[in-house]
């Protein structure tokens, strides 16, 4: 018999974890907000700030996986570097009618999270909510045209349909290799540049940081090709010109883990990178120089 419930458990309180629960129980949604932080247990909501203002919105939290049931729908929303802290969460949670939502930076989702869940029960998702927590259970969510892109199969479907039913501009991809690489190129850059120059996106519209941008994106764009997604020439100019358009004060999860002394997760995106090119035999100098720079920051 099937005991899963009709639950939706987010798997990591940061700041898309938090933005993403708050969506969802707006909607109505039964949400179980999953993490061991200070205090978790105790609380009851959490605070969302965006557009429309600020409001609290009731959510269940839980604060240890022995205390969780499993669930229809898992949303991962940790970091790259965080994912096998996440495995007794995804242990306790996934039952034999869950779907996971790998809400997650990377390219390689699937191979990421390979035996949690069949094959056909995993959508990785692209997320371009631009989110920055601001107290434990308080997000700032700042949206642009996109927020959230699934891949054009059953699981990819069946989670759009679960977030356009909270209002989030879901939409899916039948390229999604190429729609992965894309967000990836927004990675490479926004996290490492603001997480060195300890300053926000706005930092990008300065003529020689944006010729660096500029540099570390053909270089991504080039491992990406070879890897055998679809990334025109033109992605390389409408990339930087999208991180140059987000709004003031945008900033990027490397930065907020720097600021907060968080490990960063640097080897998950330009590491990735690095690693890929190497497979492939590209150059990718820029990319190697962030790579290592960011490796020599104290913890």
């Amino acid at each position: 018999m099937d005991e899963t419930h009709d639950t939706v458990a987010v798997v990591g309180p940061g700041a898309i974890g938090t933005a993403l629960a708050a969506r969802l129980a707006e909607s109505g949604r039964d949400v179980v907000l999953c993490g061991r932080g200070r205090g978790a247990a105790a609380r009851r909501d959490v605070e969302l700030t965006d557009d429309r203002g600020t409001r609290r919105v009731p959510v269940r939290w839980a604060a240890d996986p022995d205390d969780v049931a499993p669930a229809r729908w898992l949303v991962l929303a940790t970091k790259i570097h965080q994912t096998p802290s996440a495995a007794p969460w995804l242990a306790a949670l996934a039952g034999p009618g869950s779907l996971l939502v790998a809400a997650q930076n990377g390219v390689d989702h699937r191979e990421r999270l390979a035996g949690v869940l069949p094959a056909d029960r995993l959508a990785p998702a692209l997320v371009y909510i631009n989110a920055e927590r601001t107290g434990p259970g308080r997000v700032h969510a700042r949206y642009t045209e996109r927020e959230l892109v699934l891949p054009d199969d059953g699981a990819g479907r069946t989670a759009a349909a679960l977030f356009a039913g909270a209002g989030v501009r879901a939409e899916v991809s039948a390229d999604f290799l190429g729609a992965a690489w894309r967000k990836l190129l927004t990675n490479v850059v926004a996290n490492p540049v603001t997480a060195l120059t300890g300053r926000r996106v706005e930092v990008l519209r300065e003529p020689r940081v944006a010729a660096l941008a500029e540099d570390l994106l053909r270089e991504t764009v080039a491992v990406g090709r070879a890897e055998g997604a679809d990334l025109p020439d033109a992605v390389v100019p409408e990339t930087l010109a999208w991180l140059q358009g987000l709004p003031v004060g945008a900033t990027s999860s490397m930065l907020q883990d720097r600021e907060a002394g968080r490990p960063l997760e640097h080897d998950g995106i330009l590491g990735a990178v690095v690693r890929l090119a190497e497979r492939h035999g590209v150059a990718v100098p820029a990319t190697r120089t962030l790579l290592a720079l960011l490796s020599a920051l104290p913890v």
